[in-house]
């Protein structure tokens, strides 16, 4: 007897950082950032990553060809602070937590939505954090550190989110 198995194309699975790519992608949907943050109406919305990459290409696939208030988003890479001169959200790598306190000088007083996977990193004066509860990504926010910097996050993602310091 013959027996004929079907098997469906698998989709691949998404990783972590599949997955931590498109949230700074939506990140940009759900904050606004004042006028002045852009040096133009035609200048990038830029999506930093300081430090070591951990999305490989999947996060520049994310937002390929994707806009932002009619801002085309552009992904930059960064090894220092002092190498960023215009960017929107900057993702900082758990590999600089021992740099994090000056990095997150390096950028006060600026309108850069600052995002790690670092231990309290909000705590730290970081703005999102993500962190694994129940083998799902969550958020965790510090609002007042995105007002600092004259960002206004949507109550949409605040709801969605644990909000550090409550």
């Amino acid at each position: 007897m013959f027996m004929c198995i079907a098997m469906a194309a698998q989709e691949p699975i998404a990783t972590e950082y599949d997955i931590k790519a498109v949230f700074l992608y939506n990140f940009s949907h759900f904050v606004e950032w004042p006028q002045e943050a852009f040096n133009g109406s035609d200048a990038p919305f830029v999506i930093g990553i300081l430090g070591e990459d951990p999305f490989r290409s999947y996060i520049d696939k994310t937002v390929e060809g994707e806009k932002v208030n009619g801002h085309s988003i552009v992904i930059k890479r960064f090894q220092h602070v002092n190498d960023i001169k215009n960017c929107h959200i900057l993702f900082i790598s758990a590999k600089e937590a021992g740099r994090v306190k000056d990095i997150l000088s390096g950028v006060q007083h600026r309108s850069i939505l600052t995002v790690s996977d670092m231990r309290n990193f909000t705590n730290a004066g970081g703005m999102i954090s993500f962190f694994t509860k129940d083998n799902k990504i969550k958020l965790m926010i510090n609002p007042a550190a995105a007002r600092a910097a004259e960002l206004n996050i949507s109550s949409k993602l605040l709801r969605v989110a644990e909000i550090a310091g409550s």
